[in-house]
């Protein structure tokens, strides 16, 4: 490992010829800016798409000098603006109709996304309506959006989502038991903007979930399944799997999420804090928008459904569980995690001497003391999950095929029981896998 910027351990690559490069795969935004300041590009970056945009904003930056930054940036390179601020949190189908239509009576041909998971949610969903009309619930699911959408700049004020850089938006359905998502690469944004500065006025609970969320993006994009490298694997899934590219951004991500959320936490203007969580975000939403999340995020489903607590809390809760249950099939992998942990000094490590079994046996519950400092409950009794819906939820969290399947052990309603039981006593102790028993993918 070596320093980053502002003293952030990042990976280092290795190029010898020991190295064994099998499948890499990367998607992403056209264009991707990061920096402090970065959200006055917001003008030149949109008017190379459009000239008439709907800015899709929540509602708190209303009024607020950072999003008037934004706006004037946009009028000054003579892109009209419509603002849309009805954004709700977890992001229901009826918002993303109210939306569209605003969209179409300003005629716009651009939308710009300020804010959390779910204003660029919203976007890209508004974006994909407004160029093929369908009823967002014939999206639902897989490769169904059926070309190129409008084009969508995206401005995160959160660091966690990876929503700006992701082929993935997530609504809520009131006439299903949990949330949906709609996944096409040809919903992500044509650009991101992720400027730290627009985070800082970020709550401290919520900075904690997004980092746990974006934390999650990478243990689970990391530890994914490798796929045989079909050369029509990235045409026919969203979410590939694992490969080379994928491990060094999600590697990347977690040295920097670990470096800074704490701080993040504690101090809602550390610069420096701020920078580094939000760039881990960042590696993290490249990270998981090829190579896909897993169990964690298909369990949070249900557990979300029934609590309504955010995402990234119920995805942080579960992963050390997740964690666990795939420690036989990924032990390299789970003391690699050790130990960019251990270097960061945020949780309790063994000792310097200690072999990677030992190292990889420490990382779920290292990772669980992680996210724990900044507030992440460690039980989903803590969350008010009632033991006799486990078993409800258990069979709902393999239903979200394209996140079960992703898992390198595949999640089965059985699985799904045993690990919602631990998480629900916060016994991490209760989750052991025989290695002679599972086979990695």
């Amino acid at each position: 490992m070596k320093k980053g910027f502002d003293g952030v351990v990042a990976e280092t690559v290795s190029t010898s010829s020991s190295v064994r490069l099998s499948f890499a795969a990367a998607r992403g935004p056209k264009q991707v800016l990061f920096g402090a300041g970065q959200r006055r590009a917001a003008g030149w970056v949109t008017a190379e798409h459009g000239n008439r945009a709907l800015v899709c904003a929540d509602p708190y930056l209303v009024g607020g000098r950072q999003l008037e930054e934004i706006i004037a940036s946009l009028h000054a390179e003579d892109v009209r603006t419509s603002l849309y601020s009805d954004v709700v949190p977890e992001l229901p189908v009826s918002g993303v109709n109210d939306a569209v239509e605003a969209a179409r009576s300003f005629g716009a041909d651009v939308i710009v996304a300020v804010g959390g998971g779910s204003s660029i949610d919203l976007a890209k969903l508004v974006a994909v309506l407004l160029r093929h009309g369908s009823d967002l619930t014939e999206l639902y699911g897989e490769n169904r959006v059926p070309g190129p959408s409008v084009p969508v700049v995206a401005l995160p004020t959160t660091a966690g989502t990876g929503s700006e850089v992701t082929p993935v938006a997530v609504v809520t359905d009131a006439g299903r038991s949990s949330k949906v998502g709609v996944s096409s690469r040809h919903l992500i944004p044509v650009a991101a903007i992720c400027d730290p500065e627009l985070s800082y006025t970020c709550p401290p609970a919520v900075t904690a979930s997004a980092g746990a969320d974006a934390f999650s993006h990478c243990v689970e994009a990391y530890t994914a399944v490798r796929h045989a490298p079909d050369p029509a694997l990235a045409r026919d899934r969203v979410f590939v799997g694992r490969g080379e590219t994928t491990d060094n951004l999600a590697l990347t991500g977690m040295a920097h999420i670990a470096a800074g959320l704490q701080r993040a936490h504690r101090e809602p203007t550390d610069a420096a804090a701020r920078a580094s969580v939000m760039y881990g975000s960042l590696m993290a939403g490249l990270a998981f928008g090829t190579a896909g999340t897993a169990a964690a995020h298909a369990l949070q489903y249900p557990v979300g459904a029934l609590t309504g607590t955010a995402h990234g809390v119920g995805v942080g809760l579960l992963l050390p569980y997740v964690m666990a249950h795939n420690l036989a099939v990924r032990t390299a992998e789970m003391a690699r995690i050790a130990r960019i942990l251990a270097v960061e000094e945020v949780a309790p490590a063994p000792a310097a001497d200690a072999t990677e079994a030992e190292f990889a046996a420490a990382a779920p519950s290292m990772v669980a003391q992680f996210l724990s400092s900044v507030g992440i409950p460690r039980s989903l009794a803590e969350i008010g999950v009632e033991e006799d819906r486990l078993r409800w939820a258990a069979a709902e969290g393999p239903r979200a095929a394209r996140l079960a399947e992703n898992n390198p052990i595949p999640l089965t309603t059985a699985d799904a029981e045993r690990l919602l039981a631990a998480a629900w006593t916060g016994d991490l102790s209760r989750i052991q896998q025989d290695p002679t028993e599972v086979g990695a993918r």
